[in-house]
């Protein structure tokens, strides 16, 4: 995601019996010893509009079968919380069943705010109630995507990963998704071991590839600066203990033959890359982790900013993240991507430090048509859905925001959703353009896309979060009570069917 505001997340069904109850303290996250197994299948439920604001995006042309449903918009008035406003820029996101009840439970991040919300769905799953078990001054930066790490995926948990993306001492939040609303001002839930940097994502990999050891991935969205010149790192968390985020070391992607920007690397072509250590880093601030990775030659990207893994059992060790790109006075970065690319890591699973790294997809060989400023990624069996962010308003863009698909079959992306503008209609633009600015290409952006097939009892049902930049009331200000931030833009997450997994 940028800088201002920005996936992904697998989801599973959880039983009460291995949900962490309120009670128990987030910084002993609780341990699965036992292998994941399928969970029972869920009665469908029929996808229902349950918002006020009409869907905000809409299917390119040759995917005319997506179904599209509102879940929740800022505007809305749940029923057992009219007070609870759903704040602005919600990015990373996740979706359980509720230990204690008949529904769900929806966990997500509002960047800006630096919070975490927590919305409750009944059995039907429409909305009923709204809380905020992080706030302002508990979340201390911006908060952008997020995992929600489950037993029956990763092992452990359950637990939240948020990463803080303020500057290089930032740090992972570990939030239990059933912790009591009164700590939402705590300030001790953040891991120093998984590091300080400015960071996007932090994605456990799950159980089937992880063995009985923990493996964390992390996007650094971070450019290249005369005062940062290690610019964006993929960083990796190891702990031979599963779910012990207390204990082990953290490493930094590099190229075998230590060459360091990612410029150097071409489409079409495969690279030797290995984890190496940041001794000591659990004890070092941002900026000396920053010195180690330009020690260790770690191989710099413009701006790491979200991280997946493909889906599907023993596919775990294939990696996907994407470098969103950085412009200086409208031009590119001598050895950085500009437009943005998405390369996938394949992890050789005798020995996970190494591997090999390819591009996927690129902007930069057909500027401003092409991929702009991809963000969140969401990787599933057979594609990977790239979510971009193009509110950097290029000179050069020429289109909005898409939702790309990539084929892994075919290696080809072609656009699958579009930001629903409506552009030359006045009364639209009266309810979604008090900031004068949704007439610029790529005005409003993704956060989260969420596979909630299991949960919906539907193949092929997404959630995904936009953040209406644009749309802007006062009544959405302060949405978490903490008086830390003024932003009062809107935001949605929507429901769409017939997605290809």
């Amino acid at each position: 995601m940028k800088k201002n505001v920005t996936t992904k997340i697998a989801l599973f069904a959880l039983t009460a019996a291995l949900m962490t109850s309120c009670q128990d303290d987030i910084n002993e996250p609780k341990v699965d010893d036992q292998t994941p197994t399928p969970e029972t299948p869920q009665p469908a439920i029929e996808l229902k509009n349950h918002s006020n604001i009409p869907a905000l995006v809409y299917g390119m042309p040759g995917f005319d079968k997506l179904e599209i449903f509102t879940l929740i918009s800022s505007s809305d008035k749940l029923e057992q919380s009219p007070n609870f406003v759903f704040g602005a820029q919600p990015d990373g996101s996740g979706i359980m069943r509720n230990p204690n009840g008949d529904g769900y439970i929806m966990i997500t991040n509002h960047e800006i705010l630096q919070s975490v919300s927590r919305v409750y769905l009944d059995k039907n799953f429409k909305p009923i109630k709204g809380e905020y078990i992080v706030d302002g001054i508990g979340g201390m930066t911006r908060l952008c995507s997020a995992t929600l790490v489950e037993p029956k995926v990763h092992g452990f948990g359950p637990v939240f990963l948020t990463a803080g993306e303020s500057g290089e001492e930032s740090m992972v939040h570990a939030i239990d998704p059933m912790g009591f609303v009164n700590d939402r001002s705590r300030t001790d839930r953040v891991k120093p071991a998984l590091g300080k940097a400015s960071m996007e994502n932090a994605v456990p990999l799950p159980a089937d590839v992880s063995g009985n050891g923990t493996y964390i991935l992390i996007g650094e969205d971070q450019g290249y600066s005369t005062s940062h010149q290690s610019a964006g790192q993929l960083i990796m968390y190891y702990s031979p203990n599963r779910g012990d985020l207390e204990n082990g070391k953290l490493y930094a992607l590099k190229r075998k033959d230590n060459t360091l920007t990612e410029g150097s690397m071409t489409k079409n072509n495969t690279y030797d890359v290995e984890f190496v250590e940041i001794p000591n880093a659990k004890n070092l601030t941002g900026a000396e982790i920053n010195a180690a990775n330009i020690a260790n030659k770690a191989l710099r990207f413009s701006r790491v900013e979200d991280v997946d893994y493909r889906k599907g059992k023993g596919n775990g060790n294939e990696i996907y993240f994407t470098a969103t790109g950085q412009a200086s006075g409208g031009a590119p970065v001598d050895g950085y991507t500009m437009w943005g690319r998405v390369y996938k890591l394949a992890l050789d699973k005798n020995n996970m430090f190494t591997g090999k790294l390819e591009i996927i997809a690129e902007g930069d060989s057909n500027p401003g048509n092409d991929l702009i400023n991809p963000d969140n990624l969401c990787v599933t069996e057979n594609y990977v859905y790239i979510q971009e962010d193009g509110d950097s308003y290029y000179a050069g863009a020429n289109h909005d925001s898409y939702i790309w698909q990539y084929s892994m079959a075919t290696k080809s992306y072609k656009p699958w959703l579009n930001m629903k503008h409506n552009r030359g209609n006045t009364e639209w633009s009266q309810m979604f353009d008090q900031s004068g600015n949704l007439n610029k290409f790529g005005s409003w952006e993704y956060g989260a896309m969420v596979d909630v097939s299991d949960l919906v009892g539907i193949p092929g049902t997404f959630a995904v979060n936009i953040h209406p930049h644009t749309w802007q009331k006062p009544e959405f200000a302060n949405a978490d009570g903490s008086g830390t931030q003024t932003n009062k833009e809107g935001g949605q997450i929507v429901l769409i069917k017939n997605v290809q997994r």
